[in-house]
């Protein structure tokens, strides 16, 4: 119950501001029961971050479970993925690039989806675009919305970035050769 409210008011306020009398004071519990989920503030962090990227990739591929068509997963996975950022504010984003142990952990799940990324891709075959060149791309332009490049040079949001991708991928899947 706690750490998934420490998901939500992560994503809504960030947390590099917050202290753990402060987090403790928003929660209305004790800072033990802080220290009961990790023993310091950086690896509370760090675990509230992995808590919301785990809570999200089960979410996505639960979602992704329902198609059968290769191309509409692709567009499930990717939709999906968007709708799991969409909560998360200007300031939790500063702040996972800010603090290294967040930023890897976001760094590791974005690898992990660019390869489903790649696996859907492949799995959808032929098309006007070459999936492994497709998979490639999509996976550089995943890296670029994880490391703020989107955001900056697009003005695109993570989520809006994703949602982006989707209809790009999906266009170079379904394009006449």
């Amino acid at each position: 119950m706690v750490l998934a409210e420490l998901v939500g008011l992560f994503l809504a306020e960030g947390f590099t501001h917050f202290s753990l009398e402060d987090l403790a004071t928003r929660l209305r519990c004790s800072k033990s029961t802080l220290y009961g989920l990790a023993p310091s503030k950086e690896q509370l962090i760090t675990a509230v971050v992995r808590e919301f990227f785990r809570g999200a990739t089960e979410r996505v591929e639960a979602r992704l479970a329902g198609s059968e068509d290769p191309v509409a997963r692709l567009q499930v996975y990717l939709h999906a993925i968007s709708t799991e950022l969409a909560p998360g504010s200007p300031a939790f984003f500063a702040d996972l690039e800010a603090f290294a142990p967040a930023r890897q952990v976001y760094s590791t799940n974005t690898a992990i989806a660019a390869r489903r990324v790649d696996t859907l891709v492949r799995e959808a075959g032929d098309a006007a675009v070459p999936p492994p060149f497709l998979g490639a791309v999509a996976g550089l332009v995943m890296e670029a919305i994880h490391g703020g490049v989107l955001a900056r040079s697009a003005g695109l949001t993570d989520a809006g970035a994703y949602d982006a991708l989707a209809r790009l991928v999906v266009a170079g899947l379904r394009a006449p050769r």
